[in-house]
């Protein structure tokens, strides 16, 4: 006699629930809102900042291989202590539902204002 060993079902994701809360990391102390402008190589990148600066972002390497980041992505940065005007980390990126939460509690007011130029 053949057993067959029975086939394991895949899991697949679903969305969540209409009525399920969502979680959304917010900026805290030093971290500010951005929006990828340019992708440069290397895991770096150009980064308009919602404080009127224009940042070179890195991806840090405990990231690297989880945070897939393209031009137009909101993201959350944290400035280097030192050289924080040129330079940061990109530390969050947003999806598309976390970015229209963001824009109801009115955290990308100048989001708008940087889309125009």
């Amino acid at each position: 006699m053949v057993y067959h060993k029975p086939k394991k079902k895949k899991h697949v994701k679903g969305a969540p629930a209409a009525d399920a809360p969502i979680r959304v990391r917010t900026p805290k102390g030093k971290e500010v809102l951005g929006t990828v402008t340019q992708r440069l190589g290397g895991s770096r990148m150009n980064v308009a900042c919602l404080d009127g600066k224009t940042r070179l972002a890195r991806i840090p390497g405990r990231l690297k291989k989880s945070l897939w980041v393209r031009a137009g992505d909101i993201v959350l940065i944290e400035p280097w202590e030192f050289g924080g005007d040129i330079k940061c980390d990109i530390l969050w990126k947003y999806n598309r539902t976390q970015v229209q939460w963001l824009k109801q509690r009115g955290f990308l007011k100048q989001l708008s204002e940087f889309e125009e130029f």
